[in-house]
């Protein structure tokens, strides 16, 4: 079987960072993620690269208070919206970028020498999450209005679409992740909305991703759904979550049958359990992790050769030292499944 999607284990990570300064942190991807770097998230460096907030610019009606985002219906809210939509209708994402105080870590490591990169990866807020975040302000959140939530699909596909041609001009091949923390709370009185509005969405902002693309969960959810959809790479922390995927054998052999590829989360995100791993029991947690999806006769080594590793979520709530500590470790562990299992 050929895979579209062949990562063979190489190493990534989900996007945030504890660092400050935007040059330190990607060094430490340059050395660290080299087939696969990822531009870093750095919240702590300033609210703007809050996941939210960091993708809200233009967003029609926004309103930036501190660490909330409102949305109103007014003013010039409707000339906003008809920019919008003129603007996905002729596909110009000009003006629904992402400028550098917002993400500063995008733009440093557009200076940063790069080695040879087998592909670069960016990420964006999904719109469930997002969607659930920015409110009115009654605090309902956007995504129960529904000409606000098909505008935010709109608005977050020329985000995506904006992404990705900027990365393209450091690496022709990206992938690109969709990343939806709420999708843990779906069919909960919390995320009170129909699966297929959840896919529905999903794949708004799909359309706009030309290269692989990817949605990152990092909880356990009704993993079904995301299975169902156009994905390229299924990204889940399997830490602490990997039986909660392996509910669904059915759908994940369809999925690795059609040639995507799962981004396993192996490496902890909190400093507690990373002072208890080493690359060895990490080595062996992923091979028991991964050994329940070969039970209906899909390959072991076709398995790992669709298969990215992660840490389990982002590592901005680490300390710096802890966040080097999970990105070598990730490291090793691939290099140890590669060296093993490559052909």
């Amino acid at each position: 079987m050929s895979s579209k999607v062949e990562f063979n284990c190489l190493p990534t990570a989900i996007g945030s960072m504890p660092h400050n300064n935007a040059e330190e942190a990607c060094r430490l991807v340059v050395k660290y993620l080299r087939d696969v770097p990822h531009w870093p998230q750095l919240p702590k460096r300033s609210h703007l690269e809050n996941m939210y907030i960091q993708f809200s610019e233009r967003f029609p009606g926004l309103v930036l208070e501190e660490t909330k985002l409102f949305v109103e219906r007014n003013g010039d809210f409707d000339t906003q919206l008809e920019h919008l939509y003129t603007a996905d209708s002729e596909k110009k994402t000009e003006d629904y970028g992402i400028s550098d105080s917002y993400a500063a870590g995008l733009y440093a490591l557009s200076t940063t020498k790069l080695p040879v990169t087998r592909i670069i990866k960016g990420q964006v807020t999904g719109p469930i999450s997002w969607g659930l975040c920015a409110t009115d302000r009654e605090q309902r959140g956007i995504l129960y209005d529904d000409l606000l939530a098909e505008a935010l699909a709109i608005f977050l596909r020329l985000k995506a679409m904006w992404q990705e041609k900027f990365l393209q001009t450091i690496s022709p091949h990206t992938l690109i992740f969709v990343d939806e923390p709420y999708l843990t709370s779906l069919g909960t009185a919390f995320v009170a909305i129909p699966d297929e509005q959840v896919t529905t969405l999903l794949e708004e902002v799909f359309k706009g991703i030309a290269g692989l693309k990817g949605v990152h969960c990092c909880g356990t959810t009704n993993w079904s759904l995301l299975l169902r959809t156009s994905t390229d790479v299924l990204s889940f922390d399997a830490y602490n979550y990997a039986d909660s995927l392996s509910c669904y054998p059915g759908e994940v052999k369809t999925f690795l049958e059609r040639g995507s590829c799962i981004a396993w989360g192996i490496v902890p995100n909190d400093e507690e359990s990373l002072a208890k791993e080493s690359v060895s029991s990490l080595y062996d947690r992923l091979g028991e992790i991964m050994s329940p999806f070969t039970k209906d006769g899909f390959p072991f080594k076709q398995l790992i050769t669709q298969s990215l590793l992660t840490p389990s979520c982002g590592l901005a709530h680490l300390s710096h030292e802890a966040s080097s500590q999970a990105l070598e470790l990730l490291s090793e562990v691939s290099a140890k499944m590669r060296s093993k299992y490559s052909s």
